[in-house]
């Protein structure tokens, strides 16, 4: 752990979420690097603001831009696969404009239904966010 207890890592990410014919659906990305599915997300450039790097890296590694919504999801802390402390920062956001394309972070993404979520994410941490927003109502108030 850092100093006063700070995350070592700080990170920051969006849940995107789109309307569908039956269900909202949620943009999930795929990281070949590690075979993984998850949220778009990643570390804070130096002097970034947590809602600032969101918005960059949800861009980054899928294409669109977003306009994240109020209040800001529940804080996830966590030990990385490097043994550091970890915060990340979510935002529920709805896509403006965009087009995705393969990059050197992310080989696919997904546009999965709500009901479906669970199955396809690959770390409880982020399935147990999830619950919680779903929980919440906020995604069916959104789309």
């Amino acid at each position: 752990m850092a100093k006063n207890n700070a995350p070592e890592v700080r990170a920051a990410g969006g849940i995107v979420v789109r309307s569908g014919k039956r269900e909202p659906k949620v943009l999930l990305v795929h990281r070949q690097r590690y075979d993984d599915w998850s949220f778009p997300k990643g570390k804070l450039d130096p002097g970034e603001k947590f809602k600032q790097a969101a918005l960059r890296e949800v861009e980054e590694e899928t294409g669109f831009v977003c306009k994240p919504h109020r209040p800001r999801l529940p804080s996830m802390t966590y030990v990385d696969g490097h043994g550091r402390s970890k915060e990340v920062r979510y935002w529920l956001m709805t896509v403006r404009r965009g087009e995705f394309a393969v990059n050197e972070e992310v080989d696919l993404i997904a546009w999965v239904k709500v009901s479906k979520v669970l199955e396809r994410l690959t770390y409880r941490r982020d399935r147990d966010l999830f619950e919680k927003v779903v929980a919440s109502g906020r995604i069916d108030r959104l789309v």
